[in-house]
């Protein structure tokens, strides 16, 4: 039986527009607001045999409120940002814009002394590849959004610049399928978001 891995994206621990590099902030309370609306759709992933998250606040907070008891990976931590670490994008871009501009074009280019984005993907796809396939079937892992298109970066072996197109938004849930360096992106016909028509 292939090891299927459901990331559950982390609730909002403040606007989209302030999120800072490497932002230790707990949820707040519409974080948590968030969380309690969701848990009836993300809390059967509680199932899974092995339940992991991020060492941020916000990660351990939402495993937690979803009832997973979840156990801190520090290979899903996200990317280290060096000493942009606290700043949001427009303040690193105003501090040193072409920094930035090398960052965000050359995915083996760390200006802010930091860790590279090859070098993110890379580990957290080494965390992937390290999971007992043979043991258990299904694990969840509530990570940062970073660390979930870091994953499915690697596991879908997308050149690294994939990683600036997708989208993964807060409590959503993505699964790969698969083992170690064979993985597959499962899109299930239901969304783990109720709409709002």
């Amino acid at each position: 039986m292939p090891l299927r891995v459901t990331f559950v994206a982390a609730a909002h621990g403040s606007p989209s527009y302030a999120e800072r590099f490497g932002d230790d902030r707990p949820l707040d309370q519409a974080g948590w607001d968030e969380v309690q609306r969701m848990v009836g759709y993300l809390l059967p992933l509680a199932a899974a045999e092995l339940r992991y998250c991020s060492p941020t606040p916000r990660s351990r907070a939402t495993g937690d409120a979803l009832g997973y008891a979840p156990l801190v990976q520090l290979a899903l931590r996200d990317c280290d940002m060096g000493r942009w670490r606290g700043l949001t994008l427009g303040e690193a871009m105003a501090r040193e814009p072409q920094a930035v501009d090398a960052w965000l074009t050359d995915p083996r280019s760390s200006p802010h002394g930091g860790e590279s984005l090859l070098a993110f993907i890379s580990r957290v796809g080494g965390w992937l590849d390290t999971r007992p396939v043979d043991e258990y079937g299904r694990i969840v892992a509530v990570a940062e959004p970073a660390v979930i298109r870091a994953a499915l970066v690697y596991a879908l072996k997308a050149p690294p610049s994939t990683y600036w197109n997708l989208d993964v938004r807060p409590l959503s849930a993505t699964t790969v399928t698969g083992g170690s360096g064979r993985w597959n992106l499962r899109l299930d016909g239901v969304s783990a978001q109720p709409s709002h028509t």
